[in-house]
């Protein structure tokens, strides 16, 4: 099997899986959201969506340098479809509550904190280094337009009123994704140096945290991504706030704030895909980063609901600009014998930060208009794009290495 026919397997197994999680997801926020209109209630949420995965994450990039990222796959897929079809049960025979969404929330957090990793160091394994660009577009927007199919389907299903319903999607979905993902003959364990085998974990994981600080590249975009991370929660986790408390808390204005931001993801993804983006990976990763600032500055001061979709539409096409650059250039620049614990301790600082972020401004929206806290971070990530780009030292790392 050819590289093409490999990843095109590979993408349509995590694809299928991924429409069943999206479900899931958006229905669990909308419905805390919506049932309390609570600050407070969000960030729980996204404390325990993101926990589990903060923790996991510190064992799961060890993990995917270390053993087979392919049953790395298989089996947090499978733990998360188990406990899907637990909660689905429960609430099928009267269960209820918002503590039973935060626990199940939890538990999925922790299969994704042990796959992400994994997902993201096999890439370069599959790919040529000089098609991860376009690979990794093409990732987002196969992403980006299942999170726009899903909140139309979740909020169909969910008119209805038939939640557990949306749950057994979820497992099927699973089911089917991975027994795409058995049928690849692939993704084995990378080479290990002679002395990796005996390591312990907490030497694997000291060993990779040694590496991202001692890499000058790694550290810089570790900290810009600590900033960034922070900055992004008004605006990708508190969204859902202000359309239920300025707009209105229906289902269907929840969705089409979901549909109009991944439609504008769908488009950024594919005009990277196909475009490849600036030589430069910073060039487009700062704008990116400036585009996302400005209109989320612009969120701010917007009261009419046709308005709010075009400014949240162009904030989900800059989205892709802001993330995927990040992506690639780690997958260029990093070891592949390392790259599992850096994309861990990647995947750290956002399952740290964003809810760190919601932590800081979740309970400030519950005190002021949440229009103020879209205009402070959007004036804050606009400074750090522009920062970022006249840092000489950093922005020479962007260009891709020759070969």
């Amino acid at each position: 099997m050819n590289w093409k026919r490999q990843i095109t397997a590979f993408l349509a197994g995590q694809t299928i899986t991924l429409f069943g999680s999206m479900l899931v997801q958006f229905a669990i926020t909308w419905y805390i959201a919506r049932e309390t209109s609570s600050g407070l209630y969000v960030t729980l949420s996204v404390l325990c969506s993101f926990g589990p995965q903060i923790l996991l994450s510190i064992f799961s990039g060890v993990w995917a340098d270390r053993y087979n990222k392919k049953m790395l796959i298989i089996l947090s897929d499978g733990g998360i479809a188990l406990s899907t079809l637990i909660l689905a049960i429960l609430m099928a025979r009267g269960a209820s509550g918002i503590w039973l969404l935060f626990i199940f929330s939890a538990v999925r957090s922790a299969g994704s904190g042990i796959q992400m990793p994994a997902i993201q160091a096999i890439l370069p394994q599959l790919v040529p280094k000089d098609k991860l660009m376009r690979i990794n577009g093409i990732t987002n927007s196969i992403h980006s337009t299942i999170n726009l199919v899903s909140p139309a389907a979740a909020g169909a299903i969910l008119s209805f009123g038939a939640f557990h319903y949306l749950l057994l999607i979820d497992v099927v979905t699973a089911a089917i994704g991975i027994s795409i993902l058995i049928g690849i003959p692939f993704l084995h364990k990378a080479k290990e140096k002679e002395a990796g085998e005996h390591a312990g974990y907490f030497d694997e994981l000291k060993a990779g945290i040694r590496y991202s600080l001692n890499h000058s590249f790694v550290r810089k975009l570790f900290i810009f991504s600590t900033l960034f991370a922070i900055l992004i929660a008004p605006c990708a986790i508190l969204n859902v706030l202000m359309v239920t408390r300025t707009f209105g808390g229906d289902y269907w204005y929840l969705t089409a704030n979901e549909i109009a931001f991944f439609a504008g993801a769908v488009i950024g993804g594919v005009l990277l895909s196909t475009w490849g983006g600036f030589r430069n990976r910073m060039d487009t990763f700062t704008l990116g980063i400036v585009v996302f600032g400005i209109f989320t500055f612009i969120m701010g001061f917007t009261y009419n609901f046709i308005i709010y979709l075009a400014v949240i539409f162009i904030i989900g096409i800059a989205m892709p600009f802001g993330s995927t650059p990040v992506t690639v250039m780690i997958q260029e620049k990093v070891e592949p014998q390392m790259m599992g614990r850096v994309f861990g301790l990647y995947s750290i600082i956002f399952s740290s930060f964003i809810p760190l972020g919601t932590l800081i401004f979740g309970p400030l929206a519950d005190t002021m208009p949440i229009q103020w806290l879209m205009i402070a971070s959007g004036i804050l990530l606009t400074i750090l794009g522009v920062v970022l780009r006249f840092i000489r030292s950093f922005y020479r790392e962007g260009m891709p290495e020759t070969v």
